[in-house]
């Protein structure tokens, strides 16, 4: 039997993770088993343990691939080109809006980040670590970048759907970096 190429095994590697992410999300980290995922992947259990050593494994690798792998995306963007306000509003997309538009029709998103929390701190703190860090870039000071991710957080509260939290966000960013070009209106329905 011929061995894997490292390109083979970090497509089944994503397409584990992929598949995974889909359960966690949809049946909640508790009622997710090894099967799920195996069955979802098309990987017998036995080869899924080769690669992961347990669920919480899994989990954390599912963290790290989906919300901290968008650190130097998000680095980017937030030294980039574009005022404050364009580069506040590509790091909170980055880091925030596209994973909650993922996570909010999902059955158990809501619970993604508390189990996340929970299961691994040292993930959880650096997918923070590196909020702050790019907010921090583009406001200039850590109190300020502190205070409007305390806000951003809060514009999660209610459940809102994408396009009314895109809203929010940047009403929110233009309070704390005010546009210098004319933002296009947005509509409200």
């Amino acid at each position: 039997m011929q061995a894997m190429t490292e390109g083979e095994a970090a497509a089944r590697r994503a397409k584990v993770l992929t598949a995974a992410r889909w359960c966690f999300l949809n049946f909640g980290f508790a009622k997710t088993s090894f099967e799920d995922i195996a069955k979802r992947t098309g990987l017998s259990r036995t080869l899924l343990y080769r690669i992961f050593k347990d669920k919480e494994d899994i989990y954390r690798a599912v963290f790290l691939d989906w919300l901290v792998s968008r650190r130097p995306a998000a680095k980017e963007a937030a030294s980039g080109p574009g005022d404050a306000y364009e580069r506040l509003l590509r790091v909170s997309r980055l880091l925030a809006l596209e994973p909650w538009a993922e996570m909010l029709n999902a059955p158990m998103g809501d619970t993604f980040f508390d189990v996340c929390e929970r299961i691994d701190p040292a993930s959880d703190a650096l997918y923070r670590k590196v909020t702050l860090e790019c907010v921090t870039t583009i406001l200039g000071d850590k109190a300020s970048a502190e205070v409007f991710l305390l806000a951003l957080d809060g514009l999660f509260s209610d459940h809102p759907a994408p396009d009314v939290l895109e809203q929010r966000t940047q009403l929110l960013a233009a309070r704390f970096a005010p546009p210098t070009t004319p933002k296009k209106s947005v509509r409200r329905r």
